[in-house]
């Protein structure tokens, strides 16, 4: 999938607001996405509240994004 930076914002952005999480390897996978921390920048410049959480698993550490409720 080849997609533009802004399009790719707006799908990551729809996803967010239907209430799910998000992960770079997801993101690669739904979105085609390769930069997410630098997408999830643009959204909050915009304005949207994003959380930030760190998983742990299997010695790696990777970050998780869901939107801020309330």
């Amino acid at each position: 999938m080849n997609t533009k930076p802004n399009a790719q914002a707006k799908m990551i952005a729809a996803h967010l607001k239907a209430g799910n999480t998000i992960t770079a390897l997801e993101a690669l996978k739904k979105f085609g996405c390769l930069r997410l921390a630098a997408r999830i920048a643009d959204l909050r410049k915009e304005g949207l509240k994003i959380v930030t959480s760190y998983i742990d698993r299997n010695g790696k550490r990777y970050a998780c994004y869901k939107l801020k409720r309330g």
